[in-house]
């Protein structure tokens, strides 16, 4: 018989709800009858108090009455007799072979007390005081005689009552004690349950932790055999298989490691070759050396235009050189842009319109390297070199809660749309001979990486009229799966 796992765990579920449930209605049942029978003999006591009270009302009633024979007087007499009746018809239902004369003495005292009060009304009406005070004083006598038949026969009540107090008690111990053994006998019966659900598991899993040893060890002729009715029977015929192919896997896997360690060797003496020939052009830290040095030669001799020019040079040599694989802040870009602008100030004097509003609470923000100065050099190539007049270059930054937007703009003769569509499909074009090799479409390609959104350029051009690049840069940024859902702009 095959059980799974899941019915293994419904059944030990079905068990302990069982039990539980059992208990709970046998001490539901318990609980109810005890109550019953407790409200019962509250009932009584009430009962009687409730006889003694309106007997002394009653009597309180009639003395106002007598002192003061208003209608609102008479009316709260005639509701103190109403009482007695309905407290000697509730304690006539108390009767039993115990309190049977007792009650039957104790009724008759209410009969009495109900007449001596309809006798002194009667002698009230005929206006003979004498009789109404000896008949008020037995109607008080009789009063006082209920009290005292009332404490007598609650005290009786529970003389008579006790042994079952005492029955409560000992239900109470039997309770405890069977409490205890239920407890006992579930922990029992779910330890039993427990062991065996257990076995039925682990000794399924422990061969099968046997045979994933011998097969680390790489003893694949081993066969995988597991004694089980539930999923792990399942599992372990999947392992089997798996047994059966590893050897071959894991060939391909040494195969395949193989391949990738002679690439990466080979990429490795490619990046070594590439950077020893980077070497052989320049050392970075010799012009660096020599600018600075040919920059305090400069401002020695009094040339400190043309000091400032060198060191405007060599910041932006280092910045070029160390600064494209990694990420920078926006305040860094804006600094080298400064130093950019100073140069070509320098080359183009007048000709150069350069006009920058910053929002100095964004410079925090984080953007790759080398972003904005080919987008700024591409403006200078075509509205300000070509043409007799220079022209105005526009570098705004502002805040937009979710993103910065950095604009610029300049008034050169714009960007055909087709060469618009090449730059935002990351479609590498020749700019400008003068370039640093950083292309357009390079700085649009990085910007899509580092961001993982794809519309984070716009490019706004009109034939004759200029041209506006907007970065829309996110304060967060996103995840490689925002390119995807998004698509290419």
């Amino acid at each position: 018989m095959n059980i799974s796992i899941l019915k293994k765990i419904w059944i030990l579920a079905a068990v302990v709800l069982s039990l539980m449930a059992s208990i709970w209605i046998a001490l539901t049942y318990y609980n109810q009858q005890t109550q019953e029978q407790y409200n019962e003999i509250l009932q009584r006591y009430i009962s009687m108090n409730e006889a003694s009270i309106a007997s002394k009302e009653l009597i309180s009633s009639l003395n106002n009455y007598l002192h003061s024979s208003e209608t609102a007087q008479k009316e709260v007499l005639g509701t103190s007799k109403q009482k007695i009746h309905e407290a000697k018809y509730e304690v006539y239902k108390l009767r039993n072979a115990d309190n049977e004369f007792e009650l039957s003495n104790y009724i008759h005292m209410m009969d009495s007390l109900a007449e001596a009060a309809d006798r002194t009304l009667v002698l009230q009406a005929e206006k003979d005081t004498e009789e109404v005070g000896q008949t008020f004083a037995e109607a008080t006598r009789i009063s006082m005689y209920i009290s005292e038949m009332t404490l007598t026969l609650i005290n009786k009540e529970l003389n008579t009552y006790y042994p079952f107090y005492q029955g409560i008690m000992e239900k109470s111990e039997a309770l405890k004690r069977l409490g205890l053994w239920l407890l006992l006998l579930i922990t029992f019966l779910l330890i039993i349950f427990t062991y065996w659900f257990s076995l039925s598991i682990t000794r399924p899993l422990l061969s099968l932790s046997r045979a994933a040893k011998e097969l680390s060890q790489g003893r694949f002729d081993l066969k995988i055999e597991v004694q089980s009715s539930d999923e792990i029977s399942f599992l372990a015929k999947m392992f089997e298989r798996m047994r059966v192919n590893i050897n071959n896997l894991i060939i391909e896997i040494q195969e395949k490691a193989q391949l990738e360690k002679e690439l990466r060797d080979n990429k490795l003496l490619l990046q070594e070759s590439q950077l020893r020939s980077l070497q052989s052009q320049i050392n970075p830290h010799f012009l660096f050396n020599t600018l600075d040095t040919i920059s305090k030669k400069a401002y020695l001799e009094g040339s400190e235009e043309t000091s400032d020019l060198l060191v405007n040079v060599a910041g932006l040599l280092r910045y070029n050189l160390k600064r494209l694989n990694r990420s920078v802040t926006l305040y860094e870009e804006v600094r080298v842009i400064n130093q950019y602008i100073e140069i070509q100030k320098a080359r183009f004097s007048e000709r150069l319109h350069f006009h920058s509003e910053i929002d100095e609470s964004c410079m925090h923000i984080q953007i790759p390297g080398l972003t904005l100065q080919p987008i700024i050099e591409n403006a200078i190539t075509h509205a300000v070199e070509p043409r007799e007049l220079g022209g105005v270059i526009q570098f705004r930054i502002r805040d937009e809660t979710d993103y910065v937007c950095v604009i610029i703009e300049d008034d050169g003769p714009g960007i055909p749309e087709h060469l618009i569509h090449s730059i935002l499909n990351e479609q590498e074009i020749e700019v400008s001979s003068h370039s640093t090799g950083i292309g357009f479409s390079n700085v649009v390609q990085r910007l899509r990486l580092f961001y993982h959104i794809s519309n984070v350029i716009v490019i706004q051009s009109t034939s004759g009229a200029g041209t506006k690049v907007i970065l829309n840069l996110p304060k967060i940024r996103g995840s490689e799966n925002d390119v995807q859902n998004t698509g290419r702009g």
